[in-house]
């Protein structure tokens, strides 16, 4: 069925204090889809985030960001009162997320939450529920490690877990015990908030689900070095005889970056998971189908060939390309778990290989307009040029990691600008126009599903991107105004998606 969606990331929502969140925000965000005539929501990771606050470099793959708590229900639960959300200060700049203000109140306030939910305080008679206690015991396998080492992090000042005493760091019994008796009460809180975070996630997609649109989830290829994930099961991954990674994931240079992208990721032990039948990429994957209708894995191009940086490299230069596990871990996958709908987010170099396995798979790829035109992707840039697509891939204007497609049009070279215009037939250079113009292209083309950033659809330009791969700084930042979603977008955008054949499948 031929669909469309929009690419909006939690945190870019508007809405009072300091971040998008599972709030009203995120509701009247669906109902403007649902007028809009859009099947499918897509948004970005949404664990906890840790330095740089890149979502693809969370502290862990199961848990949810504290930061999308809506703070709000926790005033209709009592577990704080207005007074105090109203004194929280997250910083003036709607339009921006400010990350130092955000760690520091929004800690404050769910520590002070969590500990009201679980000492059943007084006058707030908010119960410490069975359900809680149910949460705790499905999701045991990671949620008590998790918790742990965010306590033990906490205790340790923020840092690193390899800068750890080395008795905790290598989870040798004796730390495990001493300091899961010291830090209990913070272990508990850490697990009430993970509840509630989940708790409020699952209404709001059950919500979402109600209108017709379907949830699409984003999950890294990789774990972060400072993750609970790496800390608690290292024998997954290739490390050193000191526990440090022995190389580092990344991808080499190109046309975008002179040196790579040094990404710093631990690389996994595939011959241990192939041992084991695969088991934590099994638990992994059932536990984003709970989370999400439909899962994009990035970096999929890593399961054929993974580009491996030795410790102790600085860039991506000096890399070499190693034999991921290929079909073997989705046969086993499936077996396990039967058919999940997944994308496959294989850009970048491509080999035949890795188009062989996408294809045995038989999962949906990627194509991205900006690189059918833009000479730092010239090694496929007909891949990504409509007459090629067939039904079974999604198409972008941009992704996250792109510019929005105005920023894109005063960054490309003059003569791509004009290869542009020609080929969208448009004699007009207004980016405004050529923006609509590559939308259309988009929704006009074969691919089965159409996902177009909600930038793209407010006509922004760099200012409103999301990132700039392998640069620290001004990243996953961007909000939106909290008056974009206007209903005559809504209409243009329900009028374009069916035109060509987009339409929802429920009435309206």
């Amino acid at each position: 069925m031929r669909a469309s969606g929009i690419l909006l990331p939690i945190f870019s929502l508007p809405g009072r204090y300091g971040i998008g969140r599972f709030s009203a925000e995120a509701y009247a965000f669906a109902d403007f889809l649902q007028a809009a005539g859009q099947r499918y929501w897509q948004i970005l990771p949404i664990g906890p985030t840790g330095y740089g606050d890149s979502p693809y470099q969370s502290f862990s793959t199961f848990a949810i960001n504290p930061y999308f708590a809506d703070l709000e229900e926790l005033v209709r639960q009592g577990l704080l009162t207005a007074e105090e959300l109203a004194a929280a200060d997250f910083g003036g700049d709607t339009g921006n997320i400010d990350y130092g203000r955000l760690y520091t109140e929004n800690s404050r306030l769910l520590d002070l939450a969590a500990s009201r939910a679980i000492r059943h305080a007084e006058p707030y008679g908010h119960s410490h529920d069975s359900a809680f206690r149910q949460f705790r015991e499905e999701n045991a396998h990671w949620l008590e490690d998790y918790a742990l080492f965010t306590a033990v992090k906490a205790a340790f000042q923020g840092r690193s877990f390899p800068e750890w005493d080395e008795d905790i760091r290598r989870r040798e019994p004796a730390a495990m015990h001493k300091w899961s008796g010291i830090l209990r009460e913070e272990i508990e809180k850490c697990c009430w908030i993970q509840y509630e975070c989940a708790r409020q996630w699952f209404a709001l997609k059950a919500g979402i689900n109600k209108k017709g649109i379907q949830i699409i989830g984003d999950i890294p290829i990789y774990v972060s070095p400072d993750s609970a994930d790496f800390w608690a099961c290292p024998e997954l991954f290739q490390t050193a005889a000191d526990g440090s990674p022995a190389a580092v994931a990344g991808c080499p240079p190109d046309g975008f970056s002179a040196d790579g992208q040094f990404w710093g990721n631990p690389l996994y032990d595939w011959a241990r998971h192939q041992g084991d039948g695969y088991r934590w990429w099994i638990r992994r994957l059932s536990h984003c189908r709970r989370l999400y209708d439909v899962i994009r894995i990035d970096h999929f191009r890593g399961f054929d060939e993974y580009y491996a940086i030795p410790a102790g490299e600085r860039t991506a230069a000096h890399g070499r390309w190693e034999k991921g596990p290929g079909l073997d871990l989705f046969r086993a996958v499936q077996e396990a778990l039967g058919e999940i709908p997944i994308i496959a987010e294989d850009l970048g170099y491509m080999t035949d290989s890795v188009r062989q396995l996408v294809r045995e798979t038989g999962f949906p790829n990627m194509k991205v307009l900006e690189f059918a035109f833009d000479s730092r992707d010239s090694s496929s840039r007909d891949l990504y040029l409509p007459y090629n697509y067939t039904p079974n891939c999604v198409v972008y204007t941009g992704t996250h990691d792109n510019e929005t497609i105005c920023g894109w049009l005063d960054s490309i070279l003059p003569e791509e600008k004009q290869q542009v215009q020609d080929y969208l037939g448009c004699p007009s250079a207004d980016r405004q126009i050529l923006t609509r113009e590559m939308i259309r292209l988009a929704q006009s083309s074969a691919a089965n599903l159409c996902v177009i950033p909600m930038q793209d659809w407010l006509g922004l330009d760099n200012h409103a991107r999301i990132n700039t791969p392998n640069t620290m700084g001004a990243n996953w930042g961007w909000r939106m105004p909290a008056e974009a979603c206007t209903p005559a977008l809504a209409e243009r955008i329900r009028k374009i998606s069916g035109m060509y054949g987009r339409r929802p499948p429920w009435p309206q």
